[in-house]
């Protein structure tokens, strides 16, 4: 299965592996040749569309599949290992990705009736049955990159009905928990905001439990079914990225990246890496430098 006409749209723009941001505000997308590579990045709130192709997502412990058959909405900003499961010569993994506007999320929020209030908002990515109005409205988005005259006129409003229509299907309530800082998800952001700010440095249980305004209980068990790990394993999993990161980047050896990060014994830190990306630091690092369209990870 595939969306053959957002699948063309994506086709024309994205000539060659890798994520590109594009002349529309916030609207991103994907293209890989490749299979079977784990990738790992911190995934921002977004919706993504799978045009043509596979992926397996991993957060935490849950594994998400999904196709075209389905959307994945990200409520959170989370560290996840990606790859892509289906691709061909002739038909390359695609997809269309728009990270998602709080200050538009909750404009439109004021506009819509209130949720029931059974209703679930504390998972961090959700997958939910794939609409043809919502393939429409994303495959005119992409479209308007052909059309530059007319875009900065007719992308908010076509971006504005993408997410009403989020809002109003199955997914709504993941949407408005991040237009909500008093939902279970808008409490958690403020804990991972910290996180992500301060990661290098170690961090007190009650004190993100207070940033989140939840008891120390109450705020593990929310920050697990929002984020599939622990506090702990957030933070690692943004410091061996960030490592990783400054070893390609700046060129630094394993030592001085897993110093700069937060860690305090080299042998720790050669550990946690190869746990996560597979290989010791050297030889991950060799890798991604002979094959950089590894990198690609929606």
């Amino acid at each position: 299965m595939r969306h053959l006409g957002l699948a063309e749209q994506i086709a024309q723009y994205a000539v060659q592996d890798g994520i590109f941001d594009t002349s529309i505000a916030r609207l991103a997308l994907v293209r890989s040749g490749r299979s079977g590579e784990p990738v790992h990045m911190v995934q921002r709130p977004a919706l993504c569309i799978i045009a043509q192709g596979g992926k397996r997502v991993l957060l935490g412990d849950a594994v998400i599949d999904y196709g075209p058959a389905s959307y994945l909405v990200a409520s959170l900003d989370l560290p996840i290992t990606g790859a892509v499961t289906q691709v061909s010569t002739d038909a390359p993994y695609l997809c269309f990705c728009l990270y998602l506007d709080p200050a538009l999320l909750s404009e439109i929020a004021l506009s819509l009736p209130p949720l029931p209030a059974t209703a679930e908002d504390s998972a961090g990515m959700t997958l939910h049955p794939m609409t043809p109005e919502l393939i429409d409205a994303a495959t005119r988005l992409t479209a308007l990159l052909g059309d530059p005259a007319n875009a900065p006129l007719l992308a908010p409003l076509i971006e504005r009905e993408l997410l009403v229509r989020l809002m109003t299907g199955p997914g709504g309530p993941v949407l408005r928990a991040i237009a909500s800082g008093e939902s279970r998800t808008g409490q958690i952001a403020k804990a991972i905001a910290w996180l992500k700010a301060h990661f290098r440095e170690p961090f007190s249980g009650p004190h993100l439990a207070a940033l989140a305004g939840m008891s120390l209980s109450s705020f593990h068990d929310h920050f697990r079914r929002a984020t599939a790990m622990t506090p702990l394993q957030y933070q690692k999993q943004l410091r061996l990225q960030e490592a990783r990161a400054l070893m390609l980047a700046d060129r630094l050896d394993a030592a001085e990246a897993g110093f700069r990060v937060g860690y305090d014994s080299p042998s720790q830190f050669s550990r946690e890496y190869r746990r996560l990306f597979g290989d010791p630091p050297l030889r991950d690092i060799g890798k991604l430098r002979a094959t950089p369209q590894m990198t690609i990870a929606i």
